[in-house]
This record gives structure tokens, C-alpha cells and sequence, in this order.
């Protein structure tokens, strides 16, 4: 009943361009279930979308890897919450004595990054690191930086970089094949958006991080590719207790959002997490009830709407919807 339910959420809001086509995922109690539906954009001889069919994560890769990462390095002792930003990166100006934590909860702020206009990922970091932040930590302020900022800081404690990390730590070991910085096998990739006549496909769409990619470049803040089989594996590995530590610092809000009903719903326990990304995507993790949800679509196809930003927009309330039908099953 409950695939019935979904499918008519997904078949309607494919019908009135949410999206051209999504992959809703879940995971619980020993169950596995992947739905495909619909197409990489609305024309009608568009590929079709499969189970393995690859989606650009957008901000999800804040979390998965960046944020899960740095919590796990934690958990070894490689780095600490109350370690100083301008210990690992000395060339930092005005940090204020922002701490790891202070980037986890996201409390600083400085450059915004999808508005700096230069011409190579050199000059976009340089000026960063003497921009510094504008204040110092305060309330929490969602942005790109802390994650840009703890990507380099993963690097230099584990010196491997950010994708080499992931692979070690996650991709590898999870046996999660698809999911990559650097996808290629095009046939697979939706497209995110059409800019200035240009389809946006198998390239990261925030153009904060694709200056980075360009040059083979991974970044904490965006830039993750994935399949819904891929991200089930990752949540399943946090269900079953393989992670605790990232558990942990996920529910106490440490990189990750904490019971948001915006787009986790009503039906989830309190402790829950997740994270959401501007192309369509989200993952929801609900370990007191032991299941896990993941939705994929293209949303900003072919052009990102205008309440993009907005907890009443469309992809929110679809989310919201297939949430509440999901963590409804026990």
C-alpha cells in the first residue's frame, strides 16, 4: 500500500514539474525497497530513470562525506571539536577564534561563495583566507564556508585528499560503486539545469564547487554524485551501528539537521537527522525507529524555480509527504 501511495505522490508531482523524474529509496526492519519513476527531463523520448540512475547530491555532500568524516576523525582522536580553525589552516586571517565546532553548526560567516567572480579555484581560496569571517561565531547562519573550510581542514589532518578520504573511510568499504566526485559514465548522470542555452549534466551544478571540479578538485560543500542503492548502503551502515560516533554527533546536530519537519515530516522520532540539497535531493535517518529514507531528483531542471529557497516549496512539500508515508510503517 505504501509503494501505491508513494507512486501516486511521485506520478503528480512529476505531472504538475517538481521534477522530470526521481528515485525514492527506504530502508527498515531488514527491507529494501528502490522506486524509479519518470525521465532526465520532460521530453517524452528522455531516458528513462532507473534504480542506478545517477543524481548530483548538491549540499547533501556537507554531510555525507564532510561533516561524517570529520566526526569519525573525531572519534579517533585526529582532531577535536574545540581545535582552532587557525590551527590547521595558519593562513586564516581574521578567524576570531572560530572552532571546528563553530564550522559543524555552521556559526560563522564571510564570503559567500557562489557570488565570487574569479577565474581560478587558487584565487577563490586565497581570497578566502584573507577575507577570514566577518565576526566572530554567533548564531547559526546556513552557508557554503564552514563545510569549504572543513574540507581543507580533513585534508590536512589525514593529508590524503577530501575524495581519497571518502573512499578509504565510506565509498570503499560500503561497497557504494556509483558514488564519486568525478562521475563519468554520462549515459547515467541527469542533467541539473540549462544555463545560457548549456546543459548542466555530469558537472557539479553549484557553481561555487565546480571551478574546484574543473580541475579534479573535491570540495566539502558540494559536488558528491550518488545512486539511491549507494546512499541506502551508507544509511544502512549508520542503522546497524557500524558508525556510532557519527550517530551521535549527527543527532546532537553536528553537521547534519536535526528532526526538521520542513522536509522529514511529522512522523519521524525526535532525535532524527538528514540533509537536504538544492537539485532535489535528502536523506532522512531515523534510528530509534531503524529506518532511513532517500529521496533523488533534478528539481532545478531545467531551470531552478523561484521559491527555491522556501520551506513551502514544492520539493519540500513532496518531501514532507513521502516522509510521513514512509516513517509511518512502524
Amino acid at each position: 500500500m505504501e509503494v501505491e501511495t508513494i507512486s501516486n505522490k511521485v506520478l503528480q508531482a512529476i505531472a504538475e514539474h517538481v521534477f522530470p523524474g526521481c528515485v525514492i529509496g527506504f530502508v527498515g526492519e531488514g527491507q529494501r525497497t528502490v522506486l524509479p519513476f519518470g525521465r532526465f527531463t520532460y521530453e517524452n523520448d528522455s531516458t528513462e530513470v532507473r534504480e542506478d540512475t545517477i543524481y548530483d547530491l548538491a549540499s547533501i555532500t556537507k554531510s555525507i562525506p564532510t561533516a561524517s568524516l570529520t566526526l569519525q576523525l573525531i572519534a579517533e582522536g585526529k582532531l577535536a571539536l574545540a581545535d582552532k580553525v587557525k590551527k590547521y589552516i595558519p593562513e586564516l586571517q581574521n578567524d576570531h577564534g572560530a572552532t571546528v565546532e563553530d564550522l559543524l553548526r555552521y556559526r560563522v560567516r564571510g564570503p559567500q561563495m557562489s557570488a565570487l567572480k574569479f577565474e581560478t579555484f587558487e584565487q577563490v581560496r586565497t581570497y578566502i583566507f584573507e577575507h577570514g569571517f566577518d565576526a566572530p561565531p554567533g548564531e547559526s547562519e546556513y552557508t557554503n564556508l564552514p563545510a569549504f573550510l572543513l574540507g581543507i581542514i580533513l585534508e590536512r589532518v589525514s593529508g590524503e585528499i577530501l575524495a581519497a578520504l571518502s573512499y578509504k573511510y565510506f565509498f570503499e568499504p560500503l561497497g557504494m560503486r556509483d558514488t564519486t566526485f568525478f562521475p563519468h559514465d554520462a549515459e547515467r548522470i541527469v542533467p541539473t539545469e540549462v544555463v545560457d542555452g548549456k546543459e548542466i549534466r555530469g558537472v557539479v551544478h553549484d557553481e561555487s564547487a565546480r571551478m574546484f571540479a574543473a580541475k579534479r578538485r573535491a570540495v566539502g560543500h558540494a559536488g558528491l554524485f550518488s545512486t539511491a542503492p549507494d546512499m541506502l548502503d551508507f544509511i544502512e551502515a549508520l542503522l546497524e551501528g557500524t558508525f556510532p560516533a557519527i550517530v551521535h554527533g549527527a543527532q546532537d546536530g553536528l553537521g547534519w539537521s536535526v528532526n526538521e519537519e520542513f522536509f522529514m515530516g511529522t512522523k519521524v522520532s525526535a532525535n532524527s537527522f538528514g540533509k537536504t540539497g538544492f537539485t532535489g535531493t535528502s536523506v532522512v535517518i531515523d534510528t530509534d525507529k531503524n529506518m532511513g529514507l532517500v529521496i533523488l531528483s533534478n528539481r532545478t531542471y531545467p531551470t531552478r524555480p523561484a521559491d527555491a529557497t522556501s520551506v513551502h516549496s514544492a520539493i519540500n512539500s513532496f518531501r514532507r509527504d513521502v516522509a510521513d508515508v514512509v516513517f509511518s510503517l512502524t
